[in-house]
C-alpha cells in the first residue's frame, strides 16, 4: 500500500479532456459480446482493473477476446459458447462482474466458482442470490450464499415476477440475464428507475426488452448478434473534473464524448441546482447518449439531494459531498443508505476523511449533512481501497491550504488508471 503527497492548492485548471470509457458499459459490452453470435468490436473500452477482471472471467469461460491499443474484439459463439471453467473465476474488486455473472452462470449447464477480493467478500450477494434462487438457480456460499466465494451449478431457470426491494441496477441486470435464459417472460418491478445500460445493450445486440412504467419485461431464449460498440466517457469519472472545474480558482474544463444517459446524469442536475456555470451540448450517438460538457469556476449554493435522484448519482455522492463543502449554506444528502454497501461504507468513510481536512460534515443514517462554505486544510487521509474516495480526496487537495497525503492512491486504477496524469494536464 503506497502513499502520495498532493500539493495542488490554488491551482487553476484549464483545458479539454476525454475521460475514460464508461465502466458500466464496458463491463456489459464484454458480456453481451461473449453471449452474442459473431464478432463484437468495442472502442474506447475502459482498461481499468474492474473491467479487465470481466475480460479474464470470460476468457476462463472459453471466450476468445483480443486486445489492441484501440479496440477489444470479442469472438462470441452464443450462450452455448460458454464452457465450464477449469479455474476459479476471480472478479477482483468488481461488484458488477460478480453480480451480473451470477445471473449469466445461473442458467448455464455447468459448475463454476466465483470469488473476489477482500472488499467483495464483505459485500452482500444475497440481494442477487435470493431472486435467482426463486428462478431455480443453485448457488451456494458463505452464510447461505450471502457472501463470496460462491459456487454455481447452472440449471434450467423459470421466469418470474419480481419486485426489487432496493433500486439496484446490478440486481436488475442479474435478473435480466437470468430471464434471458428462462422459459417465458420475466417481469421486474423497480421502486425507482436505475441505470439502463443493460436494456439499451440488449436492443443494440438485436434483442428485445420492454419497459412499461416501472415494469420491465424480458423474454427468454433470445439470440444476440455481434455488433460494434463505442463506449462514451464515464459520467462517474467526469464528475471529479466537473467538481474540480467548479471549485478550483479561475478554471474552465471541457469534457468531450461524455456519456449523457439520463439514468446517470444526476450529477449534472445537482450542479445546476447549486448554480454551477456549466454548458451541456448533446451529440448524435448510436446506443448511448453522449456530448460535451464545459464547466467554469462557480459560485455555489447548498441544496437537497434525495428521492428519485439518488439512483441517478449513487456513485457520485462522495464528490458531491466535497462540492457541498465549497457551497454557501447547508447541503442535505438523504435516501442514500445504499452507500453503506459499496466498496466501503461510503457514508462513514466520506464523512470521516473530509473531517480530517476540516470539513463541517456529519453522517446521518441515510446520508450526510454538509455545512458550507468551509476552507479545507491539509492532512493525512486514505482511500480505504475505494477508487471513488481516492479521487474525491485528490480533488479536495485543489482547495486545501496544505499538503494532502493520500494513503492507498493505487485504488484509483480500478476505474481511472490515468487520473493523476489527466489532472496534471489541466494545471496552469
Amino acid at each position: 500500500m503506497g502513499r502520495t503527497t498532493l500539493n495542488f492548492s490554488n491551482k487553476t485548471l484549464n483545458g479539454t479532456l476525454e475521460v475514460p470509457g464508461d465502466k458500466s458499459i464496458s463491463h456489459r459490452s464484454i458480456m453481451f459480446g461473449a453471449l452474442a453470435e459473431g464478432k463484437t468490436v468495442i472502442r474506447h473500452f475502459l482498461k481499468g482493473e474492474d473491467c479487465l477482471s470481466t475480460i479474464s472471467c470470460f476468457r476462463k469461460l472459453g471466450v476468445k477476446i483480443e486486445e489492441t491499443d484501440e479496440e477489444i474484439i470479442v469472438h462470441g459463439e452464443g450462450w452455448n459458447g460458454l464452457k465450464e471453467p477449469v479455474a476459479i473465476l476471480d472478479a477482483g474488486n468488481s461488484g458488477t462482474t460478480t453480480r451480473l455473472l451470477l445471473g449469466i452462470l445461473a442458467g448455464r449447464p455447468f459448475h463454476s466458482v466465483l470469488i473476489g477480493d477482500e472488499s467483495i467478500a464483505k459485500r452482500p450477494m444475497d440481494r442477487v442470490v435470493v431472486p435467482l434462487s426463486q428462478m431455480g438457480a443453485r448457488i451456494a456460499g458463505r452464510e447461505n450464499g450471502k457472501y463470496t466465494p460462491l459456487s454455481i451449478q447452472g440449471t434450467n431457470l423459470s421466469a418470474m415476477r419480481y419486485e426489487l426491494p432496493v433500486a439496484s441496477a446490478q440486481v436488475k441486470s442479474a435478473i435480466i440475464f437470468a430471464g434471458l435464459q428462462a422459459e417465458g417472460d420475466t417481469v421486474i418491478i423497480e421502486p425507482q428507475p436505475t441505470r439502463d445500460h443493460t436494456e439499451k445493450m440488449i436492443a443494440q445486440f438485436g434483442g428485445t426488452i420492454v419497459r412499461n412504467g416501472d415494469e420491465i419485461t424480458v423474454t427468454g431464449n433470445q439470440v444476440f448478434k455481434g455488433t460494434d460498440v463505442y463506449v462514451p466517457g464515464d459520467i462517474s469519472s467526469a464528475a471529479f473534473f466537473l467538481v474540480a472545474g467548479a471549485i478550483a480558482p479561475n478554471s474552465a474544463i471541457t469534457l468531450k464524448n461524455t456519456g449523457l444517459n439520463p439514468t446517470r446524469t444526476g450529477i449534472l442536475d445537482v450542479l445546476k441546482q447549486m448554480g454551477a456555470n456549466m454548458v451541456i451540448e448533446e451529440e448524435e450517438a448510436v446506443g448511448e447518449e453522449k456530448g460535451t460538457v464545459t464547466i467554469r469556476t462557480s459560485n455555489l449554493s447548498g441544496t437537497e439531494v434525495g428521492g428519485d435522484l439518488i439512483p441517478r448519482l449513487i456513485d457520485e455522492i462522495p464528490i458531491i459531498a466535497l462540492l457541498a463543502t465549497q457551497a454557501e449554506g447547508t447541503t442535505i444528502i438523504k435516501d442514500a443508505e445504499e452507500l453503506k454497501h459499496k466498496e466501503t461504507n461510503r457514508i462513514d468513510t466520506v464523512v470521516n476523511e473530509l473531517k480530517k481536512l476540516g470539513a463541517n460534515i456529519e453522517a446521518t443514517p441515510d446520508g450526510m449533512i454538509i455545512h458550507g462554505k468551509t476552507p479545507l486544510s491539509g492532512g493525512s487521509v486514505s482511500s480505504h481501497g475505494d477508487h471513488r474516495i481516492g479521487m474525491m480526496l485528490a480533488v479536495a487537495s485543489l482547495v486545501s491550504s496544505g499538503d494532502v497525503i493520500l494513503e492507498n492512491p493505487e485504488a484509483i486504477a480500478v476505474s481511472y488508471p490515468e487520473f493523476f496524469q489527466d489532472l496534471e494536464r489541466l494545471y496552469e
